[in-house]
């Protein structure tokens, strides 16, 4: 039996919701699917690791997806990612759109409106699935729209979670102009976040408010996914589960702002996988 791969290395030793559902898929778009997503965790290390390298790691990996898709990677990666995008029509463009996704993460930033902060959402978490979505296989257009609006469900929930983890690296998703329409200001926010002081009923209105929106992509999501390509898609209704519980896990526990993130144990995970296969293959 061969060595894994360093994708599969990578994507297995990250421990991340979508392991268990890229594991649904057949061997040449399990393949794939490691080489884009090792690529997304390599590149979102850049900005998120003290030894990533920032803005000059960015621009080395753009430099290789450049090759990637002229056939001449030279990274041990690239050559995984290059393979990939020749076997299946992955677009250029939604990987550069990750990497830029990954800039606005390179130097502490603030998003003053819920339309600001979903360019962001989009960049790294919509043009994954748009990416992702070629693998799997679809007919349908409306497929797209369903990339995108759960690709915003995933990333609200992720900085749903994450708020804590999040401030602690001077980091704030929470659109300004809701942290003021609930009577806070970021300054009194963050105290309440990072200092574990009892927080005013308004911190978990605010973050109620942005569940309520989360939940909306969710549905979203759910509604335009076409008939056709439901089992094509599989792979990303495990993670629409697996996310969708964890959503609601944070919301029924009243939004915790814990510094280690909330996760769901394995064995949940797995089961989720599961029941949601069996739901596809019935329906």
């Amino acid at each position: 039996m061969s060595a894994p791969s360093v994708a599969a290395q990578l994507t297995q030793k990250s421990g991340s919701n979508f392991y268990y559902a890229f594991r649904l898929l057949p061997a040449r778009k399990r393949r794939a699917i490691y080489a884009l997503y090792s690529f997304c965790r390599v590149v979102d290390d850049c900005v998120d690791e003290p030894d990533g390298g920032g803005e000059a790691a960015l621009m080395r990996w753009h430099d290789e997806l450049l090759r990637c898709y002229a056939g001449r990677p030279e990274t041990a990666l690239g050559r995984e990612l290059a393979a990939a995008v020749k076997e299946f029509p992955i677009p250029r463009v939604c990987l550069e759109d990750i990497l830029a996704g990954c800039r606005m993460d390179a130097t502490p930033r603030r998003y003053g409106t819920y339309d600001d902060l979903t360019v962001y959402c989009r960049r790294v978490a919509s043009a994954v699935g748009l990416a992702s979505i070629e693998i799997f296989g679809y007919t349908q257009p409306a497929t797209r729209e369903y990339a995108i609006e759960l690709g915003l469900a995933l990333q609200l929930t992720n900085i749903l979670r994450d708020v804590a983890s999040d401030a602690a690296r001077g980091r704030l998703y929470l659109p300004l102009e809701d942290v003021r329409r609930f009577g806070l200001d970021e300054r009194d926010l963050l105290a309440h976040v990072l200092e574990g002081a009892p927080r005013p009923p308004q911190v978990t209105d605010l973050l109620a408010f942005e569940g309520h929106r989360a939940r909306a992509h969710f549905e979203r999501a759910a509604a335009v996914l076409p008939r056709a390509d439901r089992r094509s898609l599989l792979p990303a209704e495990v993670m629409a589960a697996v996310y969708r519980e964890l959503f609601e896990l944070l919301a029924r526990r009243g939004w915790p702002l814990a510094a280690e993130p909330l996760r769901l144990r394995r064995s949940r995970k797995l089961w989720i996988a599961l029941r949601t296969a069996v739901g596809v293959y019935t329906a």
